[in-house]
Order: structure tokens, then sequence, then C-alpha cells
């Protein structure tokens, strides 16, 4: 329990210190260049409102038009193809931002469409990702099979290196394709299939979005579609390798304090085994039927009886714990015989006795 409080500790500080050094370097990329942006925006707008002759007031609204505007360009944007679209940024939480529901009707619809969406697609991206792994490490053991080598096992090194090319290949083929169809820059491309399949979403670069091609380009569509399903694909395998093997950490050390703490009881039980047996007598039960064996062991000084030097040879014990079991039923039945018929010159004492009769002594019953 130790260990995982340290290590929980460990990661909240990481994180923290991840996002101080994360806003730093932001702020010192993105803080002149936005001022920048802001300088010139201001300057547009004032070129404009004085070629124009705009007011204030009509300058905002031409903006919001522009703005309500934008996704149109696209062609509709709720028909089924772009419904679609729609559907896989929500269930793969990428939500690029580009087109929301408008109506109250769709807006409620989206957050079921979601609690439900999200889970089932998780789940589905993490089972495909095992079994691409399984597929993976049986290629690998086949390829080092023919190729002679001594060790055919599959490390995990090797599937880390594997799935890590797997992702830069996926990302290098969808940048290509999306600097072609689109017309961006390759770093712009690569950029935004990070982004996307990473389910960042930031929605700054969306594909689909130029000349209606949501209804003019139906393979161009089908290939979007397609890669942002396979590349998650492939980016949750390599996930599966690397950062779920992390998160299983703290169920593995739960499970190897839980045996630490069954051996020690069981080290404890050995060590007292007369412990446990007497927790589990049954409580004491009254009984009117005299005992020879109680008579000597018990009670010797009431009964008139003196102390025998050795009890054992009238099978009776020191022990307590003796009276509750088999063995001590059985000597009483036979010292009773031994009684009756006066086999034994060594007793004194009959179970019949009045003294004895009158100082019986309640005892357990053994199961």
């Amino acid at each position: 329990m130790k260990r995982q409080n340290l290590r929980t500790a460990a990661l909240i500080l990481c994180i923290f210190s991840y996002l101080l050094v994360g806003a730093a370097v932001f702020d010192a990329l993105e803080s002149e260049a936005e001022s920048g942006r802001k300088r010139l925006l201001e300057q547009k707008r004032g070129e404009l409102r004085r070629k124009y002759r705009f007011s204030a007031a009509d300058y905002r609204e031409l903006e919001r038009l522009v703005l309500q505007a934008e996704p149109h360009r696209a062609g509709r944007q709720w028909k089924f193809a772009g419904s679609f679209y729609f559907a896989i940024t929500v269930i793969t939480t990428i939500g690029y931002g580009h087109a929301a529901p408008g109506t109250d009707a769709g807006k409620v619809f989206c957050m079921f469409y979601a609690i439900l969406g999200i889970p089932l697609t998780l789940v589905m991206f993490q089972s495909l990702g095992e079994r691409m792994n399984t597929v993976v490490r049986l290629l690998l053991k086949k390829i080092k099979k023919c190729l002679g080598m001594r060790t055919t096992n599959v490390s995990m090194e090797n599937m880390v290196l594997v799935g890590f090319l797997s992702c830069m290949g996926t990302l290098c083929i969808g940048a290509a394709a999306f600097s072609y169809f689109e017309g961006w820059t390759f770093f712009h491309a690569y950029y935004y299939c990070f982004i996307t399949l990473t389910t960042i979403g930031f929605g700054d670069f969306v594909a689909l979005q130029k000349n209606e091609a949501l209804q003019k380009k139906p393979p161009y569509v089908a290939f979007s579609f397609m890669y942002i399903l396979v590349g998650l694909t492939v980016i949750g395998a390599f996930l599966n390798l690397v950062v779920l093997r992390f998160l299983t950490m703290n169920s593995e050390d739960e499970r190897r304090d839980a045996e630490e703490r069954a051996s020690l009881r069981r080290a404890r039980n050995n060590v007292h085994p007369n412990r446990t047996s007497q927790m589990n007598l049954i409580p004491l039960m009254q009984e009117d039927v005299p005992s020879f064996c109680t008579c000597l062991c018990y009670r010797p000084q009431r009964c008139g009886s003196p102390v025998p030097s050795h009890p054992e040879a009238l099978g009776c014990h020191t022990n307590p714990v003796y009276y509750n079991s088999i063995s001590y039923k059985i000597d009483e039945v036979s010292l009773s015989t031994r009684g009756q018929t006066g086999s034994s010159p060594g007793s004194t004492l009959s179970s019949n006795s009045p003294r004895c009769r009158q100082h019986s002594r309640p005892r357990r019953k053994s199961i």
C-alpha cells in the first residue's frame, strides 16, 4: 500500500510539473505571435470600416454571419455523409468542433449517444489492438524462424519497436494523402493526422471542409473515414503495449500485498495451532451424567480422592482441550465399563458415587 501511495503522489507531482513546463513553453512560443495577429486583425478591420463605411454594429453582424457560414462551405453538414462524419468525431472523442447540433433535440440525443458510444468504442479499439498485437507477435516469431535465429521468442522491446514504426508509418501515409487532397503542406497534414489520431481534435485543420467535398468526392470521404478508424486502431495497439502496462502496476501491487498478508496469516496460524482449535470449540453445555475422569482430574479434593501421581495411567490429561475430543469420550466409556465390572483394582471411586455426582462439572461437547 505504501508503494502505491508513493507512486500516486509521484504521478500527481509529475503531472503538475509537466503542466507548468508546458504552460511556460507555450507562453514563450505563442504569446508574441498572438499579439502580432491581433494587431494585424485590428488594422484590417479599420481599413474595411473606412473603405465600406461600416459602423461597429454592422461589422459585428458581418463577423457573426461569416462564422455561421463557415461550416457550410463543405456542403450540407447534416446529410448522411456529414452526419456519419460527426458521429465518428463524437464516439471517438475527437470533437473537431466544425459542426454541432443546432436543435435542443439534437443536443439531447448527442449526449445520450455519447454516453453509450464512447465506452463501446474504447472497448472495441482496445480489443482490436490486442488482436493486432497477437498477429504481429506471431508474424515476428515466424520471421525469426525463417531467418534461422536461435531464439524465436518475441520480447516486449520487439513489440514496442514494431508498434512505434507502425504509428509513424500510419501518420506518414495520412500526411501524404491529406496534403494531396486538401492542398496542405506535408507538415500541416502530418500535424492534422497526429491531432486526429490522438483524439485531441483542435479543429484548426479539418478534412472534408472544402468545395463541398462531402457530397462531391465519395472516394475521398470513404478514405477519410477508414483512415480515422484504422489509425485509431493502430494507436490503440501501441498504447496497449506502452501505457496500459503502467496502468496495471497498481493492480499487481494490490495482488502482491494480498498474497503477503495471506502468507503472514498462515504463518501465525502455524505458530499458534491450539489458539485456532480453542476458538472453534462449541460452548459449554450442562449434562447430568457424571464423569469418572472429571472427578479424578478436575475435582480430586472435593471427591475425597487423592491426586493421582500419573494421570495418564487413568486415561486423564492435563490439557483441557483433550476433554472436548473423541479420545476423551472413548476413555470415559472404557473407564465406566471397568467401574461396573469391578475389573480395575485401582478404582476406589465409582461414577455412581454420590460425592462425585454432587460435584459433577459442566463440560464441552465434542463434534
